[in-house]
């Protein structure tokens, strides 16, 4: 047996393997050089080349520049490893793929368990080898020279007046994500992840679409907002029980590392979510919509927004590619293989825009046979928008309508928005920002008042 482990030892020691690494996915959207007018500036929504074989046609387009840094991480084998190659990072690694790697370092699989518990589970969420304590002295050494503990850096936190905490990290590359912790007096915390820095999306009433996309985060990097999220302020707002991926970026588009860190997040030996209370939000991406439900046991929300595909096709140009008809009849699919489940429609109200009865009534006829429930969102303003929030009896009475029709239905009033951490306000635009697109004439009254 002690051969064996020998060989394995001996076999990782080839450093071949960090010349596995392909590059990590890019952004499709990138800022050229010299800078368009703006009034040539448009969104390309280009996605994962595998989706497009079940994609609706595309819409019309001209270019959004968006800068593009690529992260300083790899990919060796399917794990996340520093920039140089030398460091793999644990947070990027789901429990099978830590247990196989410790293994190859020829330790044993029980080491790797004592050293998950020690990174998500028994209140100690390590940041650093110190922290190890019950490990067997060889197995830090090991650790310490091959692998990363943190890839966040805490820049600060801001508390908002009703106990909101937004959270700022610097990455290695020195961008800037933001991560918002909501205390409930209902015993409930939840915790608001970003899976790409910026987003490409470009919803009309979203900060965050104003930046572009910069790029996506790395599975680690999102595990670790959670982890900090636990380790900064468990002692302040008491547990923290619920993720939602509705941060900065849309976490559909960044797939792959979004549905690695959900499952890293529900791990019964670790943060151990229930996958009920971890929520992935999506704008429509169908494709990535589709492959989620099919392979995640986690809770869905789907931005809803609009009763019609005019409405959608300017406020969230993704409706452009994917109307409302291809999502719903998409989800109505999907939910039928799926037991006990309901999707959670996420609808923003704008003055004006769609909050009237005759949208109430229409909501009610588009999700009727998908079993669901809806969040009714408050607007929250930022610089730049010319929507403008829904008053609170106007929501009420749109809420009465939807309920009196059998809907499940709650408002979500906003939290944390005098430091700019409510809903559709995180991230920092840059000096070149997406399109503001012509607003339909229709509309124009509600949008200039």
């Amino acid at each position: 047996m002690g051969c064996v482990w020998m060989m394995r030892h001996l076999l990782h020691s080839n450093p071949s393997m960090a010349s596995l690494s392909p590059p990590l996915h890019q952004s499709p959207l990138s800022f050229s050089s010299p800078k368009p007018p703006l009034s040539l500036i448009s969104l390309v929504f280009s996605l994962p080349r595998r989706s497009l074989s079940t994609a609706a046609s595309s819409p019309p387009t001209t270019h959004v520049s968006v800068h593009h840094n690529s992260s300083q991480y790899g990919y060796a084998g399917g794990i996340g490893v520093s920039g140089d190659g030398s460091k793999v990072l644990l947070k990027g690694m789901k429990y099978s793929e830590l247990e196989n790697w410790v293994q190859l370092q020829g330790y044993r699989p029980g080491q790797a368990l004592m050293l998950w518990k020690r990174l998500y589970g028994n209140n100690i969420w390590a940041h650093h080898i110190d922290e190890l304590e019950g490990l067997n002295k060889d197995f830090k050494k090991m650790l310490c020279e091959n692998a990363e503990f943190k890839v966040l850096s805490l820049k600060e936190i801001l508390t908002a007046c009703d106990g909101t905490r937004k959270i700022l990290f610097t990455l290695e590359d020195d961008l800037v994500i933001e991560t918002v912790v909501i205390p409930c007096d209902r015993g409930r915390t939840t915790v608001c992840v970003s899976s790409q820095v910026g987003c490409a999306m470009n919803c009309q009433f979203c900060y965050t679409g104003r930046m572009g996309l910069k790029r996506h985060l790395t599975a680690a990097e999102i595990v670790e907002q959670a982890v900090f999220a636990r380790r900064l302020l468990t002692s302040e707002v008491g547990s923290i029980t619920n993720v939602v991926f509705m941060g900065m970026g849309e976490p559909l588009h960044n797939i792959d590392n979004v549905i690695k860190a959900a499952e890293i997040m529900v791990h019964d030996q670790g943060l151990y979510f229930s996958p009920r209370k971890v929520t992935v939000s999506t704008s429509g991406l169908v494709p990535q919509l589709r492959r989620f439900l099919r392979e995640s046991n986690c809770a869905l929300a789907v931005s809803l927004n609009a009763t019609t595909d005019e409405v959608r096709n300017w406020i969230m140009p993704i409706n452009r590619k994917y109307k409302l008809g291809l999502l719903l009849q998409t989800l109505q699919e999907e939910l039928r293989l799926k037991h006990n489940y309901k999707v959670l429609f996420e609808y923003v109200m704008l003055s004006g825009v769609n909050d009237s009865i005759e949208d109430a009534k229409r909501l009610i006829d588009l999700v009727q046979d998908i079993p669901c429930k809806i969040n009714l969102i408050s607007f929250n303003p930022h610089t730049g928008s010319k929507f403008r929030p829904t008053s609170e009896a106007k929501m009420i009475e749109f809420r009465n309508v939807l309920a009196e029709a059998g809907c499940i239905v709650f408002l979500r009033l906003s939290r944390g928005d005098d430091q700019m951490a409510a809903c559709g306000q995180l991230g920092k635009p840059g000096a070149i920002k997406a399109p503001l697109l012509r607003v339909p004439e229709e509309f124009q009254m509600a949008v200039n008042m």
